[in-house]
């Protein structure tokens, strides 16, 4: 049996053997963060060594403890600490930043003991908070999150977002941990040591908050334990250190962030090896998760109920995301949701009548509600479905920039989409939306044109791995497709044709509506148009687009409402831009909107039926 003392020597000893690791990982790649590594070599050691429950041989084991690094420039110690643990060999650590290697420069899932990516600043936090919250309230199991950050980062808005939310919810399971360094890349951070200040605002968000010297073995591992023993609210080691610790002059120093120690390597690691008691030191006992967390199976959800609609009725599509979330919820108890007190406009509220407890309230805080949405969907614990006005998921767009490259499942409602919302005016017109989801790789974009292809839409992306947004409309359309009918991501649907039509018009939504007006105008002036439903904007249906635009003699008009860039008329003109002798004209909202009546701004910005009208009309005489 281990005494007290002989495991603090261990610990301490495993925290610079961390911290040469780190030091001979970034001089071989000649780049990276030794002394970022070196400032939280203790906490590391602590955690990974003594506090922490996980299997080493199945880093994902649902019953696993999480550990998020937020600061993920500071990846090179995390490697150190998994090798070290076992899990491979130490002398793969000097693979840092090769190409071939998926030891990358920053933290991402390429790893298996990875669960998200970090490095983009200030995220890290809400993703914790999602973890934390699905380990309540949903798995209702031991396992704990652990979440480190930066000094620096902590000022990110992100983070005070994540530490709301934390704090409301007493996420108990919950232990952040802020590495108080001192120095920022190229200045000190704003309240470099002053450790009351960090003490007072975590006690007034409702953690609880406990200074600690980042680089005192004892003293962390007491503060973990009492971590561990706090039932109300969430916990926050406000740990005091120096970036640099134990490096001979750079300790303490700036000018020395991001920079691989060079020349002055082998005088560190020699000094700090003179600091070990045991150099051959390896962790001794690693706790054992408890298995309690629940299998969860997020495969082949369905709606409980098919469509039930009758066509020509008119209903807005974000009721019909509403319906269509509480059938699949219905139909699978992992099916959650989460809002930005939005939920009466989007119609996520319809989860509160079949499960109030798998919908998650994100209050207005949209950063954190897609980090929390990826946190409960990691480890496939959940299907995460998120909502919000499309416009402000724009402020998220980092967020979902990283669920990218964390391989993240979650699914995005926006509603309240283009110029067609009316009087509430353009700040809360989503006008860029399709533009930004269409630029992330990987991202399934669906913009459902009816009830009936919504709640089709919506089971689509319950089961479509990778990030899904799905596009959905303030006003009402009519319903156009029968209950029986089935749609696949990457096909279209066309809704009208004949064997004389002479453009092909592309749109969706409330333009699909205009659209199907415009065509009626024109036929009774002898004029046939076909009539092209996109569903997915990515992956668009290529092949479709491109028979119908031959079959309509090469001329095509995209319709959206939403700006010319990067939207439905940018995505055809990918499709047929190989193609010879083709004519595409894109409608779309060409300037800044005002407020006004829906049907005078759809008018106003080129989007309406006469708009349509009249374009067909110069198209055809090209």
């Amino acid at each position: 049996m281990t005494s007290a003392k002989e495991q603090q020597t261990e610990l301490q000893d495993l925290a610079h053997k961390l911290r040469i690791h780190s030091v001979n990982m970034t001089t071989a790649s000649k780049s990276g963060h030794p002394t970022s590594c070196s400032s939280m070599a203790e906490i590391m050691s602590v955690l990974f060594y003594r506090v922490m429950k996980y299997s080493v041989a199945e880093p994902k084991h649902p019953s696993n403890d999480r550990f998020i690094l937020s600061k993920g420039h500071a990846a090179p110690i995390l490697y150190a600490a998994w090798a070290e643990a076992g899990l491979f060999p130490a002398s793969d650590l000097m693979n840092l930043r090769k190409i071939d290697s998926d030891l990358e420069g920053h933290p991402t899932p390429r790893l298996n003991f990875i669960d998200v990516a970090t490095g983009s600043l200030g995220q890290g936090l809400s993703v914790a908070c999602g973890m934390a919250y699905a380990g309540k309230h949903f798995d209702k199991a031991s396992y704990r999150t652990y979440c480190l950050m930066g000094d620096g980062e902590s000022m990110e808005g992100n983070i005070w977002e994540a530490l709301n939310f934390a704090g409301f919810y007493k996420l108990n399971n919950l232990c952040a941990i802020i590495d108080v360094n001192r120095l920022g890349q190229s200045d000190p951070a704003p309240l470099q040591h002053d450790m009351e200040t960090y003490k007072k605002r975590l006690e007034s968000f409702g953690f609880h908050a406990i200074v600690v010297d980042g680089h005192d073995i004892l003293e962390l591992c007491k503060a973990f334990d009492e971590a561990e023993s706090v039932l109300d609210k969430p916990t926050c080691l406000i740990a005091k250190t120096f970036k640099g610790k134990y490096f001979p002059d750079i300790e303490n120093l700036m000018n020395w962030h991001g920079k691989a120690l060079g020349d002055k390597t082998a005088s560190v690691v020699e000094h700090v090896e003179a600091l070990m008691k045991n150099p051959a030191v390896k962790p001794s006992f690693i706790a054992q998760p408890t298995t309690d967390a629940p299998d969860v199976n997020i495969s082949g959800v369905a709606l409980s109920d098919p469509p039930a609609y009758n066509l020509g009725d008119k209903l807005a599509t974000r009721q019909a995301y509403g319906t269509a979330l509480a059938k699949i919820a219905k139909n699978n108890p992992n099916v959650v949701a989460l809002d930005g007190d939005m939920k009466n406009s989007t119609f996520s509220q319809e989860m509160l009548k079949v499960d109030k407890n798998r919908y998650i309230e994100c209050f207005i805080c949209e950063q954190n509600m897609l980090g929390v949405g990826i946190g409960v969907a990691c480890r496939d614990r959940s299907v995460a479905f998120a909502s919000t006005f499309a416009a402000f998921l724009t402020r998220g767009f980092d967020n979902l920039r990283m669920g990218v490259i964390s391989q993240t499942n979650l699914n995005v409602v926006g509603s309240h989409c283009g110029v067609s919302i009316g009087e509430d005016g353009p700040s809360q017109m989503a006008l860029e939306d399709i533009a930004m989801f269409r630029s992330l790789p990987g991202c399934t974009v669906f913009y459902p044109s009816d009830a009936v292809s919504t709640e089709r839409a919506i089971e689509l992306a319950a089961n479509t791995r990778g990030i899904c947004f799905v596009r959905v409309s303030r006003p009402a359309t009519p319903v156009i497709y029968s209950n029986q009918e089935q749609f696949t991501v990457g096909k279209a649907k066309v809704v009208r044709k004949s064997d004389s039509d002479q453009v092909l018009v592309v749109a969706a939504g409330i333009t699909l509506a205009e659209t199907m007006k415009a065509a009626d105008m024109l036929a009774a002036k002898g004029i046939n148009i076909r009539v092209m439903d996109p569903f997915t904007i990515k992956p668009l249906d290529i092949t479709a687009v491109q028979d119908n635009a031959a079959a309509c003699g090469g001329r095509v008009i995209t319709v959206e409402d939403h700006y010319p860039e990067g939207g439905i008329g940018d995505a055809v003109l990918d499709a047929v831009s190989s193609y010879r002798n083709m004519i595409v004209r894109k409608l779309a909202v060409n300037a800044v909107p005002r407020s006004g009546p829906p049907a005078e701004l759809l008018e106003m910005f080129g989007i309406s039926a006469n708009n349509i009208f009249k374009a067909v009309n110069d198209v055809i005489k090209l």
